[in-house]
């Protein structure tokens, strides 16, 4: 792996920003190829050079990274799921490859087929926290207020459901009130799972955040944020549990002052 010079693919949310910040830190040249109406703006702020891609311009994100000397990639951030159905979409020729191939449209299937042609072009998909070890959630109560015995029962008993559905690839995050599954994550994400769960829990919901039981650290790793905070917050779900080491916590400090402030407990299992 070349240290100093690395190509990020990427997708919506904080994680990019995040990453290309601790690489701009430890002077690594970072090579951004954007997604176009889901990568932020501030990305190109921490990157040496950027460039937006359509969704389906896998050849030409290919050709970028080579004209720029890269040979290890890292993928960072979601893509809105979206374009897996919009019949608008471009597809090069390399993405409807990938497609052809696919068995089924789980997110380990597509992100490994990516991982396969990035290898055919001369590319090394790597681990995507490996600047990111101090952003990995520690173990305990994060927060001033510890979680009720009623909250602990529903975080053992989600807990064991996330590592299932994790399994078998369909979400990281379930939402449980008094031992009842009340919402189950699946493509639309961790914020609108928490928000639908919130409708029909109406409060003290507890969130469980965990990585899949042979999770692949080069894509698709749990990670929670501020966002996260705020949407328990209206959805008046009162505990979040992540796992420890495993889950990316963005702005940290920020995630605790916000559950602080509204009486949310915060654990890491």
């Amino acid at each position: 792996m070349d240290p100093k010079r690395l190509g990020l693919i990427a997708g919506n949310g904080k994680f990019p920003i995040l990453f290309a910040q601790k690489a701009k830190s430890q002077d690594i040249k970072v090579i951004t190829a954007g997604v176009k109406g889901d990568t932020s703006w501030k990305v190109r702020f921490f990157s040496d050079k950027f460039k937006l891609f359509k969704a389906g311009d896998l050849k030409k994100i290919f050709l970028y990274f080579k004209e720029n000397g890269i040979t290890d990639v890292l993928m960072a951030g979601q893509v809105n799921p979206k374009h897996l159905f919009d019949t608008r979409l471009s597809m090069d020729e390399d993405f409807k490859r990938v497609f052809q191939t696919l068995k089924d449209r789980k997110a380990d299937t597509i992100f490994l087929a990516i991982a396969e042609k990035l290898k055919e072009q001369g590319f090394k998909l790597i681990d995507s926290t490996f600047l990111l070890k101090d952003c990995l959630a520690l173990k305990g109560t994060l927060t001033k207020r510890g979680p009720t015995l009623n909250e602990l029962e529903d975080i053992e008993f989600g807990r064991d459901i996330a590592k299932a559905m994790g399994a078998i690839d369909v979400g990281q995050t379930v939402v449980i009130k008094d031992k009842a599954i009340v919402a189950i994550e699946a493509m639309e994400g961790t914020d609108k799972a928490i928000l639908r769960g919130g409708k029909i829990a109406q409060k003290n919901a507890v969130v469980v955040k965990m990585s899949k039981p042979n999770q692949d650290f080069r894509f698709d790793v749990p990670v929670v944020g501020p966002k996260t905070i705020r949407n328990m917050v209206k959805a008046h779900a009162s505990c979040l549990a992540v796992e420890t080491g495993k889950t990316i916590m963005i702005d940290q400090e920020v995630v605790v002052k916000l559950a602080n402030k509204n009486n949310v407990s915060i654990l890491g299992i």
